[in-house]
């Protein structure tokens, strides 16, 4: 099975081509040891929350925008051995390739897939969620997920990823469990929607509102915590 990385990070405004060239360089080296793909997204609609958010996740300050980003990997055991290996790289060693962001405040986590919708497209428009679900709910998630998800992909997202939390380290600032206020029996979840475009997004969007099908169906897990925001592919690989 597949292992996704999955990111968050609040990088200051003015660092953006700064960042830019620090994640090719760690997403070119990460490549050389296994990784399948990745993205580094850039926050472009980012809505601040009340309970939970993107911002609030990684304590977004006003001059800084959130990153949205994931890695994926054949499998978590080539993931690891990469990570062995990685440490002595220039391209992802701190000192040679430092970090242009406070990575106290990086939340960080390994998933496995639980559903895949479309295909990956490059370029293109990213919805990110994170939501707390129970940990007997895998099932049920599922099956919500795969009602769910093909309306999305009828109003025009082109790619749907679905990964469950297996590797969720407890921060000191932030972390995957504090940003969606995760209680003991919940795991969280990562998730993305690709659509060609913002345009697109936003009328898809717009459109799946007035859908009834929606009306009808109950959340297998807590709305109210879940987080979401839009984002602009920054790297790709």
């Amino acid at each position: 099975m597949s292992y996704i990385q999955g990111f968050v990070a609040a990088v200051p405004t003015a660092n953006r081509n700064t960042f830019r060239t620090h994640a090719e360089k760690a997403m070119d080296g990460f490549r050389a040891y296994g990784m399948l793909h990745g993205a580094e997204c850039w926050g472009d609609d980012v809505p601040d929350g009340k309970l939970t958010s993107f911002p609030m996740a990684v304590k977004a300050q006003a001059d800084e925008t959130v990153v949205f980003a994931w890695y994926q990997w054949p499998s978590k055991a080539i993931h690891d051995a990469a990570m062995k290996d990685a440490i002595n790289d220039p391209r992802l060693n701190m000192d040679t390739n430092p970090m242009p962001f406070d990575g106290k405040r990086v939340i960080y986590g390994g998933f496995e897939p639980v559903l895949e919708l479309g295909m990956r497209q490059p370029g293109g428009y990213f919805d990110g969620f994170i939501c707390a679900v129970p940990k007997d709910g895998r099932d049920a998630f599922r099956d919500f997920a795969n009602e769910v998800d093909p309306i999305f992909i009828e109003y025009g997202a082109t790619w749907i990823m679905e990964n469950w939390g297996v590797d969720l380290p407890d921060g000191t600032v932030t972390d995957f469990r504090r940003a969606v206020q995760a209680n003991p029996d919940e795991d969280v979840m990562f998730s993305w929607t690709q659509w060609p475009d913002k345009a697109t997004r936003d009328d898809g969007s717009r459109r799946m509102m007035q859908d009834a099908r929606f009306a009808q169906m109950q959340m297998p897990f807590d709305g109210k915590r879940m987080i979401f925001g839009g984002f602009a592919p920054l790297v790709e690989v």
